[in-house]
């Protein structure tokens, strides 16, 4: 949701009046945004207070998935922060958070069993995620310089047109890395909770907490797509409006 206001230069005025309803659209994904994440972490502070039988952490749980899948060369490492979980796939470690590495909650083992259902699609050769790992070097020289060249490029618009062209492609790259990314995170979720509920560390009753968990983690990720996209049009429209000018 960064590349929400991050990059919508404001002060263009007679563009801003004459379509209004792009910055409304705007301030809905923002508000949207607001809610999902608030939504997200009184999910997790709920589920965080409901333990696991016998004991089991994040760690003990992200270890025994990766065991019980054949996957030995992945390691388990704690990270600081709130909800900094991820699974980098180049140094094979999944990083957990304060929260989920020592927790005892359903929260943490889902969130924890998420994190290496990444691993898992990693060992499977899981075609978005390799997909999405070839992206990654593009994708981040172009959230390196598209700030810049958009900024420029809606300055010069009526002179230089091509040049704001250059940054709707640099920002097209990180949309579609967005909607690449949504597939990847709804199916390390859909193995967490099946491989919870085989291993038995979820019952009847704490399923559905763990599968609500993950769901709302999802949504974070709809939206900022959703989001990226929206921008990216509001770009086109600046390209178009500048072109016709012309």
């Amino acid at each position: 949701m960064g590349t929400l206001f991050t990059y919508i230069p404001m002060g263009f005025g007679g563009f801003m009046g004459a379509n209004m309803p792009i910055y409304v659209i705007f301030i809905v994904f923002a508000l949207l945004s607001w809610v999902v994440q608030k939504r997200l972490q009184s999910k997790f502070k709920k589920y965080s207070q409901i333990a696991l039988p016998g004991g089991l952490t994040g760690k003990d749980i992200a270890e025994r998935m990766l065991r019980e899948n054949g996957i030995t060369d992945v390691k388990v490492q704690h990270t600081g922060g709130q909800l900094t979980d991820h699974y980098n796939p180049e140094t094979k470690i999944v990083n957990l958070s304060d929260q989920v590495y020592d927790g005892n909650s359903i929260a943490a083992a889902a969130v924890a069993a998420h994190e290496c259902g990444h691993a898992v699609q990693h060992a499977r050769a899981y075609a978005f995620l390799t997909m999405r790992s070839k992206l990654v070097p593009t994708v981040s020289f172009a959230s390196k310089w598209m700030q810049w060249i958009l900024l420029a490029g809606i300055l010069m618009v009526r002179s230089f047109p091509q040049l704001l062209l250059i940054g709707i492609v640099l920002f097209s790259l990180t949309t579609i890395f967005s909607f690449i990314t949504l597939p990847v995170e709804i199916n390390a979720s859909k193995r967490a909770v099946a491989w919870l509920s085989n291993a038995g560390i979820t019952t009847n009753t704490t399923y559905p907490m763990a599968t609500d968990a993950l769901k709302w983690a999802a949504y974070t990720y709809v939206v900022a797509a959703l989001s990226s996209l929206a921008t990216l049009v509001y770009y086109i429209l600046i390209f178009l409006g500048g072109s016709r000018r012309n």
